[in-house]
């Protein structure tokens, strides 16, 4: 299965995620964290002491504003910005629809359910889906992790292992990739590691300009046999450039198929869209590829997540 006998994963096994990687009730009947549980203070203080140059990294793509990413396609809500500018002062108002596959975000546990909620379809930790209000979500918001996420992160580089700018369609990230790759730069997965998995997207983009983007992503992207790869390791968090692969080996009953299992049944956020071209350079430059990363969500009282700038330390 999967990482065992580094096969894509089947369809049975892809059914077998949902069970065998559930974490309801782990850290409780109450718990709003999930996987971030994974992250404690001596983890936390390890990860301070790979801080050796003072040197920090942004893991952001700018507020997709239509300026920014004019295609429709991809951004079809763009961020709106407007600046006021008077005589001795100016000033800002940013509105943005942050999921999608732009906008650099966190995921909270209430973004995503099991399945419909009319057919009995759940949020992280069984909760009830309804506790999701136009009004705000009352449970596993991201409000709860206002005092910020900060423990090691990893930069998992497929491409440059693969002699690639980016990640080929057809041949997506799968599990043993990541193995592989922590073998290579000599990084032993820690408990709590926030694992950054670099597709290439900055590449992908300047390559093909033309390329058509639809919804579930056609993009390259990440299989789910990563998934194992992840609970295996517990791993406190996700972050990618691109989400889910537009090849997969198999028809599964999910549109994202990585986002459908980590979120609401084993409690994982996911930090989407991120940026990790510069990251990339640095990383080759030291010779490191484990550092400090701090990630703040905005306080939204009951959102299902929040716009962010990851930040890396060396």
């Amino acid at each position: 299965m999967g990482l065992s006998d580094r096969k894509p994963t089947t369809l049975e096994e892809y059914a077998d995620y949902k069970v065998r990687f559930n974490n309801w009730g782990r850290w409780g009947d109450d718990d709003q964290f999930g996987t971030l549980n994974h992250i404690d203070q001596e983890g936390i203080k390890h990860a301070v002491g790979l801080v050796q140059d003072g040197r920090t990294v942004s893991c952001s793509n700018p507020l997709a504003t239509s300026a920014v990413v004019p295609d429709e396609r991809r951004n079809g809500r763009p961020a709106d910005h407007r600046m006021s500018v008077g005589p001795s002062a100016s000033g800002d108002y940013v509105g943005v629809s942050y999921h999608g596959f732009v906008n650099t975000h966190i995921d909270a546990l209430c973004h995503i359910f099991t399945g419909d909620a009319s057919e009995g379809g759940r949020l992280y930790n069984d909760r009830d889906p309804s506790l999701v209000t136009e009004t705000g979500a009352l449970t596993n918001s991201v409000d709860n992790w206002r005092d910020g996420i900060m423990t090691r992160g990893g930069l998992y580089g497929i491409p440059r292992m693969r002699g690639q700018d980016y990640l080929e369609t057809d041949n997506p990230v799968e599990g043993w990739d990541l193995e592989d790759w922590a073998k290579s730069v000599g990084v032993e997965p820690r408990d709590g590691d926030i694992v950054l998995v670099r597709s290439g997207s900055d590449k992908f983009w300047a390559a093909n300009p033309e390329f058509e983007f639809s919804f579930p992503p056609n993009t390259p992207g990440n299989a789910p046999s990563i998934i194992e790869y992840l609970y295996d390791t517990n791993a406190a968090m996700l972050g990618w450039d691109l989400q889910e692969s537009g090849h997969q080996h198999y028809e599964y009953p999910a549109r994202i198929v990585i986002h459908e299992v980590v979120i609401p049944h084993m409690g994982m956020p996911l930090l989407d869209n991120a940026n990790f071209e510069r990251l990339a350079e640095v990383c080759a430059e030291t010779g490191r590829y484990e550092f400090l990363l701090t990630i703040a969500p905005l306080v939204v009282n009951g959102g299902t997540g929040s716009p962010v700038n990851p930040i890396a330390t060396f």
